[in-house]
This record gives C-alpha cells, structure tokens and sequence, in this order.
C-alpha cells in the first residue's frame, strides 16, 4: 500500500505532463494560447482530483496483487 503523499506526488507528475499534452492539443484546435491555457487548466484541476480519488480507490483492490511471504513483512523485528 503506498501513502497519501506518494500518491499525490504521483498525481501532480502526471498533472504537470497532462497540462503540457492538454494545452498543446488545444491550442492547435483553438489556435489561441489564452484559451487553450484556460481548457488544460480547467481539465488539469478536474483530473487531478479523480487521479487520487481512482488510486485510492485502487488501494483497496486486493484482485492482481501478489502477496509476499510474511517474513518479508516482519521489517526485521525477527532478526
């Protein structure tokens, strides 16, 4: 399971790239870069939100995972 701050870390890597993608995309079917800013920020605000809200949810998914052995999660209180 990973923490909050590494999924929100995650989810603004992929927002930073996203409103890279999003304003060039618009702004070639818009042709203006004030409109174009304006629609991948719109998007970049929204997705952000529902990236987090899917990888917690993700979380709680047990299907496809596998699982270690237990002495590997013991975090060496044995040794």
């Amino acid at each position: 399971m990973e923490t909050k701050l590494r999924t929100i870390s995650k989810a603004i890597s992929w927002q930073l790239l996203g409103l890279f993608t999003m304003t060039a995309i618009s702004y070639l079917y818009t042709g203006e870069l004030q409109s174009a800013m304006s629609l991948a920020g719109t998007s970049m605000l929204t997705s952000f939100v529902f990236y987090i809200m899917h990888e917690r949810v993700w979380q709680k998914v047990r299907w496809g995972r596998e699982m270690l052995p237990s002495a590997q999660h013991d975090n060496g209180a044995a040794r």
